[in-house]
């Protein structure tokens, strides 16, 4: 490839204020070199980065998500907002795999206010890793119109993602090792399938529908399911007066 046409990948970086900010300013000021297409929101505390956020950057067209934070017991807030951003970022990790979304397009680092340097090296390096995966959905071999609905489907289904954090996923450890190890289990992953997984599809479903009527059998095409999983969707959602029958047309809409 050329070097005209070299690829610049769209980074998009959740700061926190007090560590991972400064010493993103630090790094400016001491004249450390990192790539110039990585931009910057700063927020108070890396607690405060919404699942929301991360699903509407990717819908945006950026190819990566940052999120800097203070390291682990050194947040500048009672509530030690860092904890939950890393729940926050195993949670989007999990909902990107079954987007067909590569994770580690999201990533998270603690960076302190004197760590100038180390946020140049983590940059360059999210910024190498960026550029080998290549554009959004690309190494996926997501076709944009699939890849725009399956992220569309999950901000829809962010509400209820936060309810199943909170009420079922809500946890509080000392270490990264030990959420590490916590969001990898089996139950976990479990509850994850149960609770979500089958959400993500409904909610795909209804928007497939929202554009026009469709059969179970044109459904499962689009979404690559098995059409005896979209049927089960169906009745769900028809059971629950979201979805009604066509007769004439043999096919589906929204109620």
């Amino acid at each position: 490839m050329g070097a005209g046409l070299e690829f610049k990948p769209k980074i998009l970086g959740f700061l926190c204020n007090w560590c991972c900010y400064a010493g993103a300013d630090l790094c400016g000021v001491s004249r450390f070199q990192y790539p110039p297409h990585i931009r910057v929101i700063r927020l108070m505390c890396s607690g405060r980065v919404d699942p929301a956020f991360i699903i509407r950057a990717f819908l945006n067209g950026t190819d990566g998500v940052f999120i800097g934070g203070c390291w682990l017991g050194e947040c500048h807030y009672v509530t030690e907002g860092n904890y939950d951003a890393l729940s926050v970022m195993h949670l989007g990790r999990k909902l990107l795999v079954h987007l067909g979304v590569n994770p580690e397009r999201l990533r998270l680092e603690w960076v302190s206010a004197s760590e100038g340097i180390r946020f140049a090296e983590v940059m360059n390096d999210f910024s190498k890793q960026i550029k080998i995966l290549g554009p959004l959905g690309s190494s996926e071999g997501l076709d944009p119109k699939r890849l725009k609905l399956q992220l569309e489907a999950a901000a829809r289904l962010i509400p209820y993602l936060k309810l199943v954090e909170r009420e079922r996923l809500k946890v509080r450890f000392n270490t990264e090792a030990e959420y590490n190890k916590f969001f990898s289990s089996d139950e976990v992953n479990r509850l994850f399938q149960e609770l979500v997984v089958d959400k993500l599809s409904i909610s795909q479903i209804m928007l497939l529908l929202h554009n026009q009527p469709l059969s179970t059998g044109e459904i499962a095409g689009i979404l690559g399911l098995n059409p005896s999983e979209v049927s089960r969707h169906i009745n769900s959602s028809s059971r629950h007066g979201f979805v009604r029958y066509d007769v004439n047309r043999n096919c589906y809409s929204l109620a």
